[in-house]
């Protein structure tokens, strides 16, 4: 980067620290740093659900997606608009009548400790490990921009997290999230505009768009029922509103979020203006994506978009065959430059033949490019023994580091940086707070003063801290990291979504059916995702249904005199 860029990122980022102490200040007690004495007005929440939930790995990833895969990721979010409005329904008015700390302490009431305590433990694991691949995302940026080694940055990035967390609490994370989003909207809104302002002359926005369609880029709705299709329409709605129900229903780290507003009234038009903004938002994120892989049809490609892996390769005994491929690789771009000149021209003359023609020669081309593109990856994993080869995280960053004007990549970059801040802030946040409420407080020291309580929730938040970077130490080699981290979160957020269910909607079950009804089907749905017979989105539905039929199971099997005894609190 340079000196221009070096001095946005910065200033860019102290700005928003500076902002959030700020913000944070007058802190006494528990209430004030989880919550923010629940004072929140609505439009702030909202900002803060949508940058909890868009990470880093949201602006970084999703764009390499769109170009790795087209845009059919964004059926994913389908279900969403849906999942808000049962949740204003079903799910706040409870948890603002209780005036509740976390979405479990709910579950006690309604059944039992255990139960609360299995529901929060899932949770724990589930979101210390998908914020462990949070931190992972935004090192990528500082190792390749930087040359540092990955697991440096890691310690590097999730220190900086740390401290900005223990020190704000909630209140520097709301408010500093919903600045966060302004700027990041306004810096997408210029890569975009720069991606389409920088292609040939002849080529503008829906000659852009017709050429990503012809590629098969804008794939937004797939109609295909099939289970092992990770996106299609039906994996997105159904999969997608039950995965939706559960993260922003149950999921600490957006129960917390909306928690914080200062009436029932404000938490609900937080998520139902979410429900309508998220699937633009990220639909146009895609969109980014897509227009970048036309980009790259009319200007050469790097063979694999992770420069720091090419680098090292070239220093080894395979430099060679690397060189081989490259080669060809290079030959091959100028047949698909060739091809996608005659595709605008053909197009300009709506000439359909040739255009049929054109598309055809153009994706053979392209298949044969990422051929060679494969040949070049499994070259890197075998010269560089445990490196990540997947490049799909590191196109929109090789994109803006390469091609943007002076000063706005450093704001792209600070982009990133922001959304990995606020996301894995909110995170951490929540792990703490679910760790000091539901288990700290609970079975540890009940009657520790609210000056105890303060101290060990910063304690607690610093632990978490650490426990998420040792995970970032092992998040190399997943490939895309937004499909990843919604992997990991499916397999878990259906079972804790069932728990839920059965305590609002089956009046008749006890806490023990409950709590054995969750443990068989999460040992079943980690069971059937190891056999990969069905795509992650349905793992959300099985979940769920798994945890009501073995709930409704255990109380009419389980005798009544063991029902009574086990129904007793731990």
């Amino acid at each position: 980067m340079s000196f221009q860029d070096w001095i946005v990122l910065i200033f860019t980022l102290t700005a928003i620290i500076l902002y959030g102490v700020w913000k944070s200040r007058g802190q006494r007690d528990m209430d004030s740093y989880f919550l923010g004495n629940r004072t929140m007005p609505w439009y702030i929440v909202l900002l803060s659900i949508i940058g909890t939930q868009a990470s880093a790995i949201t602006f970084l990833s999703a764009p390499g997606q769109a170009y790795a895969d087209g845009m059919r990721f964004v059926q994913y979010y389908f279900g969403l608009p849906l999942a808000m409005i049962v949740i204003c329904i079903v799910f706040v008015p409870i948890f603002h009548r209780l005036k509740v700390f976390t979405a479990y302490e709910f579950l006690e009431q309604r059944f039992d400790l255990k139960t609360r305590t299995l529901t929060s433990f899932l949770f724990l694991v589930q979101r210390g490990l998908s914020t462990g691949i949070s931190i992972y995302a935004p090192s990528i940026i500082l190792s390749s921009l930087l040359g540092w080694n990955i697991y440096y940055t890691n310690i590097v990035m999730g220190g900086m997290l740390i401290i900005y967390t223990m020190y704000g609490g909630t209140k520097a994370v709301s408010y500093t999230q919903s600045l966060q989003m302004v700027i990041i909207f306004t810096g997408m809104f210029l890569a975009g505009w720069m991606v389409v302002k920088l292609l040939p002359e002849n080529i503008g926005f829906s000659e852009a768009l017709h050429v990503s369609g012809k590629m098969g880029k804008l794939n937004v709705i797939v109609t295909d029922f099939n289970l092992k299709d990770r996106y299609n329409i039906w994996s997105g709605v159904i999969g997608g509103f039950f995965l939706a129900l559960s993260y922003f229903g149950t999921d600490q780290s957006q129960v917390g979020r909306y928690l914080t507003a200062k009436t029932l009234t404000e938490s609900r038009v937080s998520l139902l203006m979410n429900g309508l903004v998220k699937v633009p938002m990220q639909f146009l994120i895609m969109l980014i994506g897509a227009l970048v892989f036309v980009f790259y049809l009319y200007f050469r490609a790097p063979i694999t978009f992770n420069k720091g892996e090419l680098d090292r390769v070239h220093n080894t005994k395979y430099a060679p065959l690397m060189a081989e491929q490259e080669a060809r690789y290079d030959s091959l771009f100028n047949v698909k430059q060739a091809h996608v000149k005659a595709l605008a021209a053909a197009m300009e003359k709506k000439d359909e033949p040739e255009i049929r023609t054109v598309q055809v020669l153009l994706k053979d081309a392209d298949t044969l490019s990422m051929k060679t593109r494969d040949s070049a990856r499994k070259i890197i994993r075998t010269a560089l023994p445990g490196a990540e080869g997947n490049d799909t995280n590191y196109i929109f960053l090789h994109f803006v580091v390469n091609n943007l004007p002076k000063g706005l990549v450093g704001l792209l970059i600070a982009i990133i940086f922001l959304a990995s801040w606020g996301s894995i802030a909110a995170a951490i946040n929540s792990l703490a707070s679910t760790s000091m409420v539901d288990i700290y407080k609970r079975m540890i020291n009940p009657a520790c003063t609210d000056e105890e309580n303060l101290r060990m929730s910063k304690y607690v938040t610093l632990g978490w801290g650490i426990f998420c970077i040792a995970v970032a130490q092992f998040a190399t080699n997943l490939g895309s990291l937004i499909e990843a981290v919604n992997i990991l979160g499916s397999l878990f957020y259906g079972t804790i979504l069932g728990i839920f269910v059965v305590a609002f909607m089956m009046k008749k079950i006890r806490g023990n059916a409950a709590f054995w009804g969750a443990v068989i089907a999460e040992i079943g749905v980690v069971a059937i995702w190891l056999m990969d017979v069905i795509s992650f989105l349905w793992l959300n539905v099985i979940g769920c249904v798994f945890v009501m039929l073995f709930a409704w199971l255990w109380q009419l099997i389980a005798p009544q005199k063991k029902r009574l005894i086990a129904d007793q609190p731990l």
